[in-house]
This record gives C-alpha cells, sequence and structure tokens, in this order.
C-alpha cells in the first residue's frame, strides 16, 4: 500500500518543491471565482467596503458602540473593526471552503502522484490575496482618515504566519473529514458564526468581565486579531511572549493536521 509522508520537513518542502504548480493552482483558483461577473476581480474590493460600512453602521450608529481606550470617534471604530475582519475573513474563508475542496477536485483524487495536498495551499493562496486586498483598502482608509499608519504595521506579517500554520492544520484536518462525513460542511458554517461573535472583533477583550476572559484565550484566533489590531492600529509591539507560544501551538496543529491527512488520503479514492 502506498504511504505519504508525515514528516513536518516535508509539510514545508511540498510546497516550495511545487511552487510552479501551486502557482498557477491559485491564479485559477482566484480567477474562477470572478470569472462571467460583470466587476470582475473588483469584486474583491467592493466586498470589504460594503462589509466594512453595513458593520460600521450597525454598531457605531445603531448601537452606538466605541472602541475603549481610544479617541472614541466612528473612523477609529471602522478601523480597529476592519482590521480585525481582515485578519478573521483570512481564516473564514479558507475554514468555510475546507471540507469541500476535496469532493470539488475528484479528478485530482484519482492521480496517485497528484500532491492534494497542496489544494489547502492554494485555498490559503486565493484567501492572502483577498486579504492583501482588504489590507491595501485598510491603509488608503487610514491615510484619509488619520494620516500615515504606525510602522509597527511591518510587524504584521510575523502575525500572519502562526495564523496560516493554524488555517493549513485545521484546513487539511477538515478537508479530509469533508470526504468521509458531508455534514462536516454544514457544521464549519455554523461555527464560523459562533466564532465571528466570540472572537474580539466588534469589541475590545477588555469589554468583558475578568472572570471571562481567559475563556477567550482559549479562542485560536484572539492572539492573531489582538496582535494584528495593535501593530496596524495601536502602534505597539508585539508581545513576544504571547506571540512565541503562538508560533509553538500553530507549528504542532500544523503539524498534527498534515499527518492526518496524509494518513487519511488513502481512503479518498474509494469514498469519491
Amino acid at each position: 500500500m502506498l504511504e505519504f509522508s508525515i514528516s513536518p520537513i516535508e509539510m514545508l518542502a511540498r510546497p516550495w518543491r511545487n511552487r510552479g504548480l501551486l502557482r498557477t493552482m491559485t491564479r485559477r483558483e482566484i480567477q474562477g471565482r470572478y470569472r462571467g461577473s460583470l466587476f470582475g476581480l473588483c469584486w474583491a474590493v467592493l466586498n470589504p467596503l460594503f462589509m466594512l460600512a453595513v458593520y460600521t453602521f450597525v454598531f457605531s450608529v445603531i448601537f452606538n458602540a466605541r472602541w475603549g481606550g481610544g479617541s472614541g470617534s466612528k473612523s477609529e471604530f471602522a478601523l480597529v473593526l476592519f482590521a480585525g475582519l481582515i485578519i478573521f475573513n483570512l481564516f473564514a474563508e479558507c475554514f468555510n471552503s475546507a471540507p469541500r475542496i476535496i469532493p470539488a477536485n475528484v479528478n485530482y483524487v484519482k492521480k496517485v502522484i497528484f500532491p492534494l495536498d497542496l489544494l489547502l495551499w492554494m485555498n490559503l493562496g486565493a484567501a492572502l490575496f483577498h486579504a492583501l486586498i482588504s489590507l491595501g483598502v485598510w491603509v488608503f482608509a487610514y491615510f484619509i482618515l488619520c494620516g500615515v499608519p504606525p510602522v509597527t504595521i511591518f510587524y504584521l506579517p510575523l502575525v500572519l504566519i502562526p495564523l496560516g500554520a493554524f488555517i493549513m492544520g485545521v484546513t487539511w484536518i477538515l478537508a479530509s473529514l469533508g470526504v468521509f462525513l458531508r455534514d462536516v460542511a454544514q457544521v464549519v458554517g455554523l461555527l464560523t458564526t459562533v466564532l465571528m461573535f466570540l472572537t474580539p472583533i466588534f469589541y475590545p477583550i477588555t469589554a468583558l468581565p475578568e472572570s471571562y476572559r481567559p475563556l477567550l484565550l482559549l479562542n485560536p484566533l484572539m492572539p492573531a486579531i489582538e496582535l494584528g489590531r495593535n501593530v496596524m492600529f495601536f502602534g505597539k509591539q508585539p508581545d513576544w511572549v504571547l506571540l512565541g507560544g503562538y508560533y509553538v501551538a500553530t507549528g504542532v496543529i500544523a503539524w498534527l493536521g498534515f499527518a492526518w491527512f496524509q494518513k487519511t488520503r488513502k481512503g479518498f479514492a474509494d469514498v469519491l
């Protein structure tokens, strides 16, 4: 029986070794999402702008919400909210599509030599493309409303790397489970909504009573959003202890997800 390596070195080497194929697949995935639409890739900009406008209106106008510790302006709330949404949407885009990605590419499953795990790297690449566009919109809005963004924004890649590792680990597991249990896709949709409100996107973590804050720390998205928002908007350096622990934890999760995917992929062809 064919065996697939679960080595952490192989986990990192495969996307680099197949970088040409991965680049082509990612480009096709992005183009395929907008093919046939009137505005094409413009939707990648219009979608986050529309959602930002809706969330800002609901929370800052209807609920009159203000971000604690800041100036209390609506523009500040919009920028802080958008910063958190960029990071959350990077996760949510990959999380929601993972259970369906193998059944949607069943023609690759029959090809023994095709590196199926690249489908999840492709998924992350497409999500990163949309996140970068949203980040460009955020920087432009910051220039208009507040001036030059803080120099600490250059720490953002250091914050997103462990988030990417977490995304890969979770989506490898979900992609495998989605082959054998089709209900996983429905559960994931519900979990995404729950996570959005249990993650400090629309509110600072200090808004919660202290007795509940340790529970929020169990949320694996919390460090990325808190650290990302601090370096993007508030001009704070990352909490290096928290970031270091995040790297270790997400690295383990990534390897466990890769190992699970490699061990279970032998049964994909039988089910599909």
